[in-house]
């Protein structure tokens, strides 16, 4: 390489502080949970793929027999943190808007039954549906990229919301209550 090459080597070359601070922002970025919804401008409700299956008590799950109903799908393991934290807020938002029409489905990603039972009873979440998924086949099928993540069907089965990362109350409130009350 010529000096004059090296010296404009030189001058385009990013400082390391820079380097290090596009690395540092771009981890942050990911971190922090971003959610995307569908409906965002941009981004329309898409079709809720196939989910289907026999549940962890036995009972027979499909989404598409839902119609109707509003349904949030939270993918869980037994072996995530934030996801044990929120499985009693699942539950409880089950239980609240049930009436209205909703259901809440964990789709468990990689456990044994076992595990997954422990769980539910270590979190008081026992009440809630959940759907295994142990090779997750299903997880990849709804493009989950990691756990926990949750995604609301609207009663036309199109994922109106999605959210990466624990989900709250509010966020709860601000995607269901206005799909509940219209219905």
């Amino acid at each position: 390489m010529s000096a004059r090459a090296r010296r404009s080597w030189r001058r385009m070359r990013p400082a390391p502080a820079t380097v290090l601070l596009l690395a540092v922002g771009l981890g942050i970025a990911l971190a922090t949970g971003h959610h995307s919804e569908p409906g965002e401008v941009g981004r329309q409700p898409v079709a809720a793929p196939p989910l289907t299956g026999t549940t962890l008590t036995g009972a027979r799950f499909d989404l598409a027999a839902a119609r109707g109903h509003v349904v949030v799908v939270n993918v869980f393991a037994s072996w995530c943190g934030p996801c044990r934290e929120e499985l009693p807020l699942l539950v409880e938002t089950a239980r609240r808007w049930s009436p209205q029409r909703l259901q809440v489905v964990g789709l468990n990603l990689r456990d044994g039954p076992d595990a997954v039972r422990a769980v539910l009873k270590q979190t008081h979440a026992e009440d809630l549906t959940v759907l295994p998924d142990p090779d997750g086949t299903r997880a990849v099928a709804w493009g989950v990229r990691g756990v926990p993540e949750t995604f609301v069907v609207d009663r036309d089965g199109r994922i109106v919301a999605h959210q990466t990362g624990v989900v709250t109350r509010q966020w709860l409130q601000d995607h269901l209550s206005p799909r509940l009350e219209s219905g």
